[in-house]
């Protein structure tokens, strides 16, 4: 829901100014509005004290602004002719409010008979101060109730409009390829979603339809080529045994059954890191790696004394992870079988474990691997003719499988490290 709360921030965030906008153009609209009916109710008084004039010429002696709200002033005919209609503000003392408060005054001027006469009226006026109060609580309880709403659309009408949206993300989020499972999404009557569901569909399925492809392909190779190794590999034997052959002619043949041997290897390791790749070994459990460790040990052991070698575990804590076993087994067995190959004869092999790593060590060639060229294809850490050059790839597959990391590094002995 993170569109919908950024959303819901950024209108807030634009309603403030917006609303701010508005309410300085209405004060302004409305102040002008008021000033224009002030205007016109002086220009009506105006008029009705004209008439009141015809009819009690008595009001014209009228001068003190403090008992009436007009005033008359006698003025030469010159000024009479100059004279311009004019409105101002000022402030006059209200003895209801015992304060000075502001007025509109309007001053004109006024023919009675032969005389000419300057009238001021005078109304009074809203107080700005107290309007922009009003305005500034108005225009608060205004942001509040737009922003409540606001949340409420959020909440109610846009979560409902978004919900094939996130309903898609959430299929997108679960599938795995490797499972062959489907993505069912949601129609939806808004045409941009629906384009998305329709493009998602497309893509997954033609996905899906490379995968499985890409997976027969690779089992069906894998096993046309094991069927014919397999049968070359036992008509040289059963040759062998048949014939009589010189030493020249055995060698050659050895040497040919070696090399099918490990294609063969190198065939079932291809097809192995590509399963793995492909993610099809899917089955999960808790793997306790202490006793993974010792059981591959004991598998090992004919190998260990023919070698004259040892392996001692240390373990300070006992690191489970959730994780196929099969591949568990595959991770640790390439590490121990490279200690024990590529180790010195009649030497100590040292397995530790804590909580977060799982390293071997060994003696062997005195300088250090390059560490670039470890986990890479095909690349051997010797030149052993036996040795696919897969073995460390593998574990490196596994390892990014499940998250883990595969390091290595040398100080006077070969360590390689599995970093939970």
């Amino acid at each position: 829901m993170k569109l919908l709360n950024h959303t819901t921030k950024y209108l807030s965030l634009l309603l403030l100014p917006l609303i701010t906008i508005w309410a300085i153009a209405f004060y302004y609209a409305m102040l002008e509005e008021i000033y224009d009916s002030l205007d016109d109710g002086l220009e009506n008084h105006k008029i009705l004290l004209t008439k009141r004039a015809n009819e009690d010429p008595s009001i014209l002696n009228n001068t003190d602004l403090n008992k009436h709200v007009y005033t008359f002033k006698p003025i030469s005919k010159n000024q009479y002719r100059a004279f311009k209609d004019s409105y101002r503000d000022t402030l006059m003392y209200m003895y209801n409010e015992n304060d000075f408060e502001p007025v509109r005054i309007f001053e004109s001027k006024l023919k009675h008979d032969h005389g000419f006469y300057k009238v001021k009226i005078i109304t009074s006026m809203i107080e700005e101060d107290d309007l922009i109060s009003d305005m500034f609580t108005y225009l608060i309880s205004l942001y509040f109730i737009l922003l409540i709403s606001i949340l409420l659309l959020n909440n109610i009408l846009l979560k409902k409009i978004w919900k094939p949206f996130y309903y898609s993300i959430s299929q997108l989020k679960n599938f795995k390829i490797e499972k062959e499972n489907k993505i069912i999404t949601k129609p939806s009557s808004i045409d941009e979603f629906q384009l998305l569901n329709d493009t998602i569909i497309k893509l997954i399925k033609k996905s899906s339809d490379s995968y499985i492809e890409q997976k027969h392909f690779i089992e069906n190779a894998s096993h046309e080529l094991q069927t014919p190794l397999a049968i070359s590999i036992n008509k040289l034997e059963l040759f062998l045994e048949k014939h009589r052959l010189d030493e020249d002619q055995t060698k050659s043949l050895a040497s040919v059954l070696d090399n099918l041997n490990r294609l063969t290897r190198l065939n079932k390791s291809l097809l192995l890191l590509s399963k793995i790749e492909n993610k099809e070994f899917l089955d999960e459990e808790n793997i306790d790696f202490l006793n993974l460790t010792k059981k591959i040990t004991e598998d090992f052991e004919d190998l260990l004394n023919h070698r004259n070698m040892s392996i001692i575990i240390d373990h300070k804590s006992t690191p489970s992870i959730k994780m196929n076993k099969d591949l568990a087994t595959i991770l640790l067995t390439n590490f121990m079988k490279n200690a024990i190959i590529h180790g010195n004869t009649n030497q100590q092999i040292n397995i530790k474990l804590n909580h977060n790593t799982w390293s071997i060590s060994n003696t062997g060639i005195t300088e250090a691997l390059r560490k670039e060229d470890l986990f890479t294809r095909f690349k051997k850490v010797s030149y052993s003719e036996k040795s696919s050059g897969l073995g460390l790839a593998i574990n490196k597959a596994i390892a990014s499988k499940y998250d883990l990391e595969v390091s290595y590094n040398f100080k006077n002995t070969h360590v390689f490290y599995i970093h939970f």
